[in-house]
């Protein structure tokens, strides 16, 4: 009886619970559960393995409890039933140096050590694989295999919170390490995570307003704060740490990190690919100074780290970049192609908007323009194109598109479609070189500009039936080539028989070519005769030529002398007559001034010129004829001297003014002028 009342056995892998049921100093006061100074309640030291003696039944009550026993390579995880309360901003007790929390008493005791002492809640701190003796009055410890503690002490609400805390780090994964860039087997394949963690921290102060993503702390492994990438939780805290979601993400590695804590979400690994580079937009950091230039107004462009678009971009590689601090936009450094043509697309899918170009040519066709562009990006450049147009697909899109589109429309305005098909080339080259200038204004490089066969709508016929017709006219080219081939064939063959005829009579031909170069050889003997012969009568001819040539010079001077001759007497007379003209002139003036009226000298010249003339004075038939029915003497020079008689001795008329003097004066001027002109020799 005395044993039974004062020994108490407990088991080796067992821990005792000791219930003080009464004390004289009372029950725990505070609202505390667990007595550190001997009053009634749970007490915080445990009995372990073996015989402890003084523990009436009376007085204590004993709660035998397994040991803690937290597998390898796994966590558990601490729910504090006792210590002080949380403050409103804090989640997580914080971490208390009590030998794993299997001394209670420490962990309880330092009350008024604001820095130490221990706070009721889930905890910080996690245990390791191992066995603990933990007080399961005082802290429930949970592992992957259930919860540590003693049931009847746990109401009901607090049973349910420790089944869901369960739950939810089940089905996180919460009681295994966190393991990045290791290998998994499914069946017969290796499969390796290629991953990153980005960390999301649920405890500390929170993010300052207008941020986004905790700046990354405590990285450095020589620093004071160095918190080994979240798996030391008051390292963190201290470092300035904030709870959200982290810009510094976890690489490689195994980290026993605790998920009340910090959860981890695996992301890929950022990856450029050869071939492209990756401009960096960041989403955090500190606000950049632009350094694209005042010129420059599409956005700003900052240093690395900075908020903003990177200057520099990344290479080809793999980096362990936070989706949720930034972007990495791939842009593509080598050559690409881009496909203006429906239904086609290169495997970059920056194509896959585009269409064939709608034309409408010059004499109103419509057909639809394939076309391929070879594109480069500077990878200097490339953060300035998405600093521009925000990736690679929208500069397509909505400048390059638009903009060759516009161009092409122009070139098929000015031209028919006949021109469209057969200026290809020339076309081409012209969009090439122009394509390439105003691809600059966008930083992009135009390599190469490839022009498909234009084809026609679905329903439209129009192109089809001119195709036809220049088919048609190429077959008719091809049919006069074809013609003129086949006769050429025809000459060779002729030639060919020609030759065959002559091999087969080729020794009458060479006797006929013998008698031939005879034949030739004698007419060149006679030829050569015969030049001979005409080289003498062309000497002969030659001396005849120059004698006659002598004769008629001969001639010549004669003839020439005789003119002269003649010349000078033809001279003689006509210096001779022109002076007997000019004295009967002389004469004659003397005589008009003699009469002293010039119509008595010509009515005297008149009865001279009537005297001598062989014409009777009187005609034998005289016809009389008047003006208007009127009879007269019948017209003749007495008629021409009896009317000048009658005019002057009646006054009727003047002989100056009479038709007779005109004529006569007329006919004295003819004769001076032939004078003057045998005078003059003409």
């Amino acid at each position: 009886m005395f044993w039974w009342l004062t020994v108490r056995v407990i088991p080796n892998d067992k821990v005792g619970v000791v219930e003080k049921l009464w004390s004289p100093k009372g029950s725990v006061t505070g609202g505390r559960i667990i007595a550190l100074h001997d009053e009634a309640g749970y007490q915080a030291a445990l009995l372990r393995g073996g015989l402890h003696f003084g523990y009436w039944r009376w007085q204590y009550r004993i709660h035998v409890a397994p040991l803690v026993t937290v597998s390898q390579g796994q966590i558990g995880y601490v729910y504090a039933r006792d210590g002080q309360p949380l403050p409103p901003s804090q989640t997580l007790g914080r971490v208390v140096e009590c030998n794993n929390f299997q001394d209670a008493q420490v962990f309880l005791a330092r009350v008024g050590e604001e820095a130490d002492y221990g706070q009721r809640g889930r905890q910080r701190a996690i245990l390791r694989e191992g066995v603990y003796a933990i007080n399961p009055a005082a802290f429930v410890v949970m592992t992957e295999n259930g919860a540590y503690s003693l049931p009847h002490l746990l109401e009901a609400q607090e049973a349910d919170a420790i089944g869901a805390w369960h739950e939810q780090l089940t089905a996180c994964g919460g009681f295994q390490p966190v393991v990045i860039g290791g290998s998994s087997k499914t069946g017969e394949t290796e499969v390796h995570d290629d991953l990153i963690g980005v960390v999301t921290v649920h405890d500390g102060p929170s993010l300052p307003p207008g941020e986004i993503i905790a700046p990354a702390v405590g990285t450095e492994p020589d620093g004071a704060s160095y918190h080994n990438n979240y798996q030391d939780s008051e390292a963190f805290l201290k470092a300035a740490g904030r709870r959200g979601r982290q810009s510094a993400p976890l690489t490689d590695g195994t980290y026993f990190i605790n998920r009340w804590f910090a959860s981890v979400e695996l992301v890929a690994k950022t990856v450029v690919p050869i071939g492209h580079v990756g401009v960096v937009v960041s989403y955090v950091g500190r606000a950049g100074r632009d350094v694209s230039g005042t010129g420059f107004r599409h956005g700003e462009r900052v240093q690395d780290g900075e908020r903003g678009v990177w200057e520099r971009p990344l290479g080809p590689g793999k980096y362990p970049f936070n989706v949720y601090a930034g972007q990495v936009i791939l842009v593509p450094t080598t050559n690409f192609v881009l496909h203006w043509v429906t239904g086609r697309t290169e495997t970059h899918k920056f194509d896959e908007a585009l269409r064939s170009i709608d034309l409408v040519t010059r004499d109103a066709y419509e057909p639809l323009l394939p076309l391929s562009v070879v594109v480069h990006i500077d990878y200097q450049r490339a953060p300035s194109v998405i600093q521009r147009f925000g990736d690679v697909k929208k500069l397509i899109t909505q400048s390059i598109d638009p903009m060759l589109s516009a161009y092409f429309r122009d070139v098929a305005h000015k031209k028919t479609m006949l021109q469209l098909l057969h200026e290809r080339d020339l076309i081409q080259a012209e969009a090439r070189a122009e394509l390439r200038t105003r691809f600059r204004e966008f930083d992009v490089e135009c390599v190469d500009v490839l022009i498909g066969k234009p084809v026609a709508h679905e329903k439209d016929s129009k192109i089809e039936a001119l195709l036809e017709q220049l088919r048609l006219r190429q077959l008719s080219i091809e049919q006069l080539e074809t013609y003129e081939r086949q006769r050429t064939a025809a000459e060779k063959l002729r030639t060919l028989n020609e030759a065959q005829a002559q091999a087969a009579v080729q020794v009458q031909l060479t006797n006929a070519r013998a008698e031939i170069q005879i034949a030739e050889s004698r007419g060149e003997a006679e030829l050569a005769r015969a030049r001979k012969q005409s080289e003498q009568m062309v000497v002969t001819a030659d001396a005849e030529l120059a004698r006659a040539k002598r004769q008629a010079e001969q001639t010549v001077l004669t003839a020439e002398a005789h003119a002269k001759e003649q010349v000078l007497a033809g001279r003689g007379e006509g210096q001779k007559a022109l002076q007997i003209g000019l004295s009967e002139a002389a004469v004659v003036l003397r005589k008009v001034a003699a009469y002293g009226d010039p119509r008595l000298y010509a009515a005297s010249l008149l009865a001279d010129r009537l005297a001598d003339s062989t014409q009777p004075l009187v005609p034998e038939r005289m016809f009389v004829s008047g003006a208007n029915g009127e009879s007269g003497v019948a017209g003749g020079p007495l008629n021409a001297l009896l009317t000048l008689l009658l005019g002057e001795k009646t006054g009727l008329g003047s002989f100056a003014d009479s038709p007779e003097a005109i004529e006569f004066k007329g006919e004295c001027d003819q004769l001076a002028r032939e004078a003057m002109g045998t005078l003059t020799g003409k």
